[in-house]
């Protein structure tokens, strides 16, 4: 029994560490845009022709240094007074673009609509616009994002959280790569800035389920919604496909907009993909343990806490984190060498992806080496959101439930 115990721990560690390494190369593509784009993201020479692809290898989006392509930036922000200078000024920034950052005050209690005033005067690039009441059944973001679009007046969409401050080549590197692919959704995953112990015990984790069990290759050759994927931290979308996909509308009561958008573009017949954008910008999510706990709570029922999916990654994350533990506090126990030993080795495999991701990622060697306690963390937080949604509780964020 030891010795099962054992093996089904090295197992259940093994797929998840492949699957990080080998998703890990597809994830990063995106710094390979000036060369073989099918070579290290393999998928899309089944969705572009062989015309098209051509013509996107020879024709970067900037032909011309006297006109740049136009991009707007839409920035969703309540009460963020004391990062919306900092995100806009990261924003307005950007090299190789013509740049419009609409930010839409939702109803602030701050100086959020008074500090972007201050922007606009200065820069005829920065527009404020302030939101219309809430209408029911729609999430406050949801409805920020959709009037903002309304608002934007390029061809290319940019949405963006108030707490993300792009590098000054994000938004040119983002287009280059959205062309040569033709994908009507492009979504980057920020470096993700954490302070406190929960921030870096947690927030990582978003990196870990992503390349540890989505396919991307299946994900980048197929167009199943089943395999959307997101970072709703930042968005880029060409107004054609965002139409198309049916806007924010088709989301509109929720709260997880990186799984929720992709899907429905997807739905809609309309490709997506997702890279890796720890070089292109910057995000600290959640300030302190309160804020994460509230920031896990508050969509996870639209993720894995779902009762569909909640018992399968309970068993897969436990099975790849806490197993190998207890496999090898039993082996010892017993003095099985062969247990201890093979448990060992599943201890170290499921491990890996956390300290690649903090190699490779820039994520916390903290977070990494107590990648144990985080994952059980994580799992009790899925439960609880789930508790909360079967007793009809939902978690306040900025304010508001829902839908209110």
């Amino acid at each position: 029994m030891t010795l099962f115990l054992a093996i089904a721990a090295l197992v259940l560690t093994s797929f998840p560490a492949a699957m990080f390494v080998a998703n890990l190369r597809l994830f990063q593509c995106l710094g390979t845009i000036n060369t073989n784009i099918n070579r290290w993201c393999p998928g899309f020479s089944r969705i572009l022709s062989r015309a098209h692809r051509r013509q996107a290898e020879r024709q970067p989006i900037l032909t011309d240094a006297s006109s740049p392509p136009s991009v707007s930036v839409l920035i969703p922000a309540r009460d963020e007074a004391s990062g919306i200078a900092d995100c806009l000024r990261a924003a307005l920034s950007s090299e190789n673009v013509a740049v419009e950052a609409i930010v839409l005050d939702d109803d602030s209690s701050d100086a959020t609509a008074e500090i972007v005033t201050e922007f606009a005067q200065r820069d005829q690039r920065v527009r404020l616009i302030h939101g219309k009441p809430l209408p029911s059944g729609w999430n406050g973001k949801q409805h920020a994002c959709w009037q903002l679009a309304g608002a934007a007046t390029s061809e290319r969409l940019v949405f963006i959280d108030a707490d993300v401050r792009l590098a000054p080549d994000a938004l040119w590197r983002l287009m280059q790569y959205q062309d040569q692919t033709d994908v009507g959704l492009l979504s980057a995953f920020p470096h993700q800035i954490t302070g406190t112990w929960l921030e870096k015990w947690l927030i990582p984790m978003m990196h870990f389920i992503l390349l540890c069990y989505l396919p991307f290759a299946r994900m980048r050759s197929h167009g199943d919604a089943s395999l959307a994927a997101g970072c709703g931290q930042l968005f880029l979308s060409t107004r054609d496909a965002y139409r198309k996909a049916g806007t924010h509308e088709a989301i509109k009561p929720s709260r997880h907009d990186g799984v929720k958008l992709p899907r429905a573009y997807r739905s809609a017949g309309i490709m997506t993909d997702v890279v890796d954008g720890t070089e292109l910008a910057d995000c600290r999510m959640y300030r302190g343990a309160a804020e994460v706990v509230r920031g896990v709570l508050k969509n996870a029922i639209e993720g894995i806490a779902n009762p569909k999916l909640i018992v399968v990654f309970t068993i897969l994350l436990l099975g790849c984190s806490v197993l190998p533990l207890v496999a090898l506090v039993v082996s010892v126990a017993e003095r099985n060498p062969v247990a201890i030993t093979i448990s060992t080795l599943a201890l170290v495999v499921a491990h890996v992806p956390r300290f690649v991701a903090a190699a490779r990622l820039r994520q916390s060697w903290f977070g990494a080496l107590c990648h144990v306690p985080a994952t059980m963390t994580f799992v009790v937080l899925q439960w609880i959101a789930l508790a909360n949604h079967l007793a009809g509780r939902q978690v306040a964020w900025r304010g508001r439930t829902e839908s209110t």
